[in-house]
Parts: C-alpha cells; sequence; structure tokens
C-alpha cells in the first residue's frame, strides 16, 4: 500500500542461550517468520532504492537469484496471512508445523480469497487455529 511502513527488526544469526529451560517467551522465531520478515525489509529496500532489482539485493544478501525470488514471493500473500505469520509466537523447539514452502504454494495463488481458503485449511491441518 503506498504510504504504509512497517518496520522489522529480527535477528538472522543464532545467538548461545544458557543451558536449562527457557523463559516463557524466549526461544526462536519460526523460520516462515523470519523469511517474510526478510522480503518485507529487501521489499522496503527496493522502494526506497537502497537496490535496484532483485538480482542487486541477491549480490548484497549473498544469496543467489533463485532463493531471491523464493523469499520474495511472500511477498504476495494477503496482508492479513502476511500478518499472522508475523505474529507466530516464538517456538523452543526447532520445527514450526508451517513450513516457508507450504506457505509459498498459497502466494503463488493470485486471488487474495483462494489463498485465505488455503492459509485456513493450513492451519486447520496444523492444529493451529
Amino acid at each position: 500500500m503506498p504510504g504504509s511502513r512497517a518496520e522489522i527488526q529480527f535477528r538472522l544469526h543464532a545467538t548461545r542461550r544458557p543451558s536449562g529451560p527457557s523463559p516463557s517467551g524466549s526461544g526462536r522465531l519460526p523460520r516462515v517468520t523470519q523469511v517474510l520478515a526478510l522480503a518485507i525489509q529487501f521489499q522496503d529496500m527496493l522502494d526506497r532504492g537502497d537496490a535496484r532489482d532483485y538480482a542487486d539485493l541477491a549480490r548484497l544478501g549473498c544469496l543467489t537469484r533463485e532463493r531471491m525470488s523464493q523469499i520474495m514471493e511472500l511477498i504476495w500473500l494477503a496482508p492479513d496471512i502476511q500478518r499472522e505469520i508475523l505474529e507466530f509466537p516464538s517456538t523452543a523447539t526447532s520445527r514450526f508445523p508451517v513450513s516457508e514452502v507450504a506457505v509459498r504454494r498459497i502466494a503463488g495463488k493470485l486471488r487474495w480469497a483462494e489463498q485465505r481458503e488455503l492459509w485456513a485449511s493450513l492451519k486447520k491441518h496444523n492444529h493451529l487455529e
């Protein structure tokens, strides 16, 4: 949306944590949340003119062009789905039930109504409702 701005901050590198039980709210954000936040940050860089195109972003991020395209597919998600993904809680386990690949399949649908149907089905299947 023109004129709308969102700032998202996150760490890309794991930090060492003390051993023992994790305090409430700690853990890692799901991978899909991290990648969506990265896509939003990359899009913002393009909008500001900090990068010219996906190839430029790929060079800056030390990524292949193919991986850059995969990441940027997440921008095509309906805004409400993006918001839900960005609000996923941190998890202490290494695996989150919603994968980036599954979300990219949804993002590949052009109609937001169809995306929302698939998103609801994915959440129900993974017991996230």
